[in-house]
């Protein structure tokens, strides 16, 4: 499958160094958790963890809506959950991409239940035309259109994560 350029590694770093000093003048003070969504975030959630220049807490949650296809399924399931309190924490959840908005409606709706001080979403990919559920993403790194991508961390059956760049995914 033939792959074609559409965010530079260049462009991906000079937005993430914009996106870490975004939030560092949002959440000047009080404890800020990067919670980021497996496995596709981990890229992003890495190089914007380094990108703030504040005291940040990394974890980790694991939601699955793809299974091994190109489009969600529909069905949301948690599988790894945190292993802390956020009450009274500033959330930041730090996805791959927004899509369809299934995943992080079921999720935001999770998190705020558990009582945050604020919560919030940065995302490195918006795909404004595919939202099947409003999603308020408060942080975009970029509006891409409705293509399939990978890298970067996004997959296609576990393969492409590590390109430093993302790709559209032809057919």
């Amino acid at each position: 499958m033939p792959l074609h350029p559409l965010v530079s590694e260049q462009q991906i770093r000079e937005r993430i160094a914009q996106l870490g000093a975004e939030i560092d003048r949002d959440y000047p003070e009080g404890i800020l958790y990067l919670i980021c969504i497996l496995k596709g975030a981990s890229i992003f959630h890495a190089d914007l963890a380094r990108a703030i220049r504040r005291d940040a807490y990394l974890e980790f949650m694991g939601i699955s809506s793809y299974g091994v296809a190109r489009s969600s399924s529909g069905e949301v399931k948690v599988t790894k959950d945190l292993d802390i309190s956020i009450e009274n924490a500033h959330v930041l959840i730090v996805e791959d991409i927004v899509d369809s908005g299934i995943t992080l409606s079921y999720l935001t709706r999770l998190l705020q239940q558990r009582n945050p001080r604020s919560l919030a979403i940065v995302a490195l990919l918006d795909k404004p035309e595919r939202r099947q559920r409003p999603v308020d993403v408060r942080y975009v790194g970029f509006k891409i259109p409705d293509k399939f991508v990978v890298g970067y961390g996004l997959d296609y059956a576990e393969r492409y994560r590590n390109l430093r760049e993302v790709c559209v995914l032809e057919e």
